[in-house]
């Protein structure tokens, strides 16, 4: 069956989004404006000015900046709209994308704490004084850090 109204699915168009920006970002650069401004924050540079090159069309490349980042707007509204509309099964409750991009979040910084605590906890501070070594213990142990950490992944 063919699909009439050409839908998108949320991943492709975060690809797409993903591809505008990139797009945006290059057209951006390539505006003389953006090569002056660059410029006047880098020392040990020649005080040139800089103009557009014979065969780059400025007015075209606005023209089209323009509407990329329309597109660009358009399509990132409907994928926040997709977000709050649609909605996951999470732990028995009905919960909308956009509360598990969150919950994802939180879990991904919560991970990168358990592996700075696995990774402080791999060494222990040695201190040498007057012959002897006085050893710090960790705040956690190894085991328990590591343990932790896959128990969040």
């Amino acid at each position: 069956m063919e699909d009439k109204k050409k839908t998108l699915y949320l991943y492709e168009a975060l690809e797409l989004r993903s591809e505008y920006d990139a797009r945006i970002k290059t057209l951006k650069d390539c505006l003389p404006e953006s090569k002056q401004n660059r410029s006047r924050f880098s020392f040990g540079q020649d005080d040139g000015k800089y103009r557009a090159s014979s065969d780059f069309d400025l007015a075209s490349a606005r023209k089209d900046l323009r509407k990329m980042e329309l597109k660009r707007r358009k399509l990132n509204s409907a994928i926040q709209r997709a977000n709050f509309n649609h909605c996951i099964d999470f732990d028995g409750e009905a919960v909308n994308l956009s509360e598990a991009l969150e919950t994802r979040k939180a879990l991904n910084e919560q991970i990168g704490e358990f592996h700075n605590q696995v990774v402080s906890s791999s060494c222990q501070k040695v201190i040498y004084k007057e012959g002897r070594d006085i050893v710090e213990e960790n705040e956690i142990s190894y085991a328990d850090a590591v343990k932790n950490l896959e128990q969040a992944r």
